[in-house]
């Protein structure tokens, strides 16, 4: 296959997975506008409880990566008619664990909320939103279990369309039950997550309808799984989950050291990680399509397909990121200023942003690679990397520099820009030295 070949292999798995993503931000932005009009406190009620949300879920979302490294697995190794057994069993999982976790949090909500603030108004709305959506635990899993295997059977079209039908419906829901428009009650903050909670439930049935009708051959609610399949999906998503969980934690801390450095950093460091996110967003995507082409070639047996089709991604998402880093790097003032209308900020998070979008490759190198290590089935290999390089260096040395010696957002972003980019190296040499290449999946 020439290059040009296999970057319209690896872009076609990947294009649907932006426009998803994207459709996401989308949802994000209106969900916020309109939760803005009801209040400060309601918004701010709101953005903490999402947060406690991604928290509960992380452990269930981490099962997307065993299901996409082991039904890519089969189809590479030519057992079709098995290859939704991965998925079956992180489903039954998901339905018997979620269940529970979802009913325990909803009656601590409002303990949850008192942990993290200390506003009574954000403590009531927050506590009432998040309560509807930790309902919906399960479906967010299950969601994302779907991704991972619509991923590795090449057919992310189907997450792309559902995604579409579920944002869309979520803004529609949103805007009757938080106003209470043509007779809807107006329930407000409630509303709003009302409105996430059955755009995700609908989600999975629209899932779960397109895997019944085009995925029948691959044994998709057909069977029970095996004991050893359960087994093996538990087994390579423990370590996903544990990884999203304290990613996510991590993320937070990170936000607590910079508010301690100051008002004017915390908001810059708070426009900045959202641009960030937007950014890698194509470097996730790819990281997806890496994950899917890994698994089947190792399937096949072919350990140096498996090493190229790893490398050819890098080569395409370092490209793509390139682009979209060149504004942050010539007119980082312009972008911040889009969000933030005081000089003070603006000055503070100008060379933080420059940062990012010089170092935006390196996070395509690393997420690739990261998420090609998890194809393979090395998740334990990518959640020590992550723990020691987030928890045990960067995280402390951040404090160090901002809240203890006072060196400001600037040195807290060089640090960042360093662990990123050691952490990417790790991830070559892990991929390089190819021990992925002898795991069982």
């Amino acid at each position: 296959m020439q290059s040009s070949e296999r970057f319209k292999h690896i872009l076609a798995i990947a294009l649907p997975i932006i426009g998803g993503m994207i459709s996401q931000n989308v949802l994000n932005l209106v969900d916020a506008a309109m939760v803005g009009v009801l209040g400060t406190a309601q918004l701010a009620a709101v953005g903490l409880a999402s947060f406690i949300n991604f928290v509960a879920a992380a452990a269930f979302i981490g099962m997307s990566a065993g299901v996409q490294a082991m039904v890519s697995r089969r189809i590479g190794e030519g057992r079709t008619d098995e290859a939704a057994n991965p998925l079956n069993g992180a489903l039954l999982t998901i339905f018997l664990i979620a269940t529970p976790v979802s009913i325990l949090l909803i009656t601590q909500a409002e303990t949850i909320f008192t942990w993290l603030n200390d506003d009574p108004e954000v403590i009531k709305y927050g506590s009432d939103y998040l309560q509807v959506r930790l309902a919906a635990i399960m479906f967010v899993g299950m969601n994302f279990c779907y991704r991972g295997y619509w991923s590795a059977i090449k057919k992310t079209r189907f997450y792309l369309t559902t995604l579409l039908i579920m944002h869309s419906l979520n803004i529609i829901l949103n805007y009757l039950l938080i106003f209470g428009k043509f007779g809807f009650p107006q329930l407000g903050v409630t509303g709003a997550g009302l409105g996430t909670a059955i755009s995700m439930f609908g989600g999975t049935l629209i899932y779960t309808f397109l895997a019944l009708k085009h995925t029948r051959e691959f044994g998709f609610g057909l069977h029970l799984p095996r004991k050893e399949t359960l087994l093996t999906v538990i087994q390579i998503s423990v370590p996903s989950s544990a990884q999203q969980l304290f990613f996510a934690l991590g993320f937070t801390t990170l936000f607590w050291i910079v508010g301690q450095v100051g008002t004017h950093e915390l908001a810059a460091a708070n426009v900045i990680t959202n641009l960030t996110l937007v950014a890698i967003l194509p470097c996730i995507a790819f990281g997806i399509s890496s994950a899917t082409l890994v698994g089947q070639s190792l399937g096949k047996g072919s350990v140096d397909e498996a090493h190229r089709w790893a490398w050819d991604t890098v080569k395409l998402a370092m490209l793509v990121v390139f682009f979209i880093g060149l504004p942050m790097i010539i007119a980082p003032e312009l972008l911040l200023g889009l969000f933030i209308h005081e000089p003070a900020p603006i000055e503070v998070g100008k060379v933080p942003l420059q940062l990012v979008g010089i170092g935006i490759m390196l996070d395509a190198l690393g997420i690739v690679l990261m998420n090609s290590l998890q194809g393979a089935g090395a998740t334990k290999a990518t959640l020590k990397v992550s723990l020691i390089m987030q928890w045990l260096i960067f995280l402390p040395m951040a404090y160090m520099a901002g809240p203890v010696f006072g060196l400001g957002l600037t040195a807290i972003w060089i640090l960042q820009f360093c662990y990123r980019g050691i952490q990417a190296g790790i991830y070559v040499w892990l991929w390089n030295n190819r021990a992925w290449s002898t795991i069982k999946v």
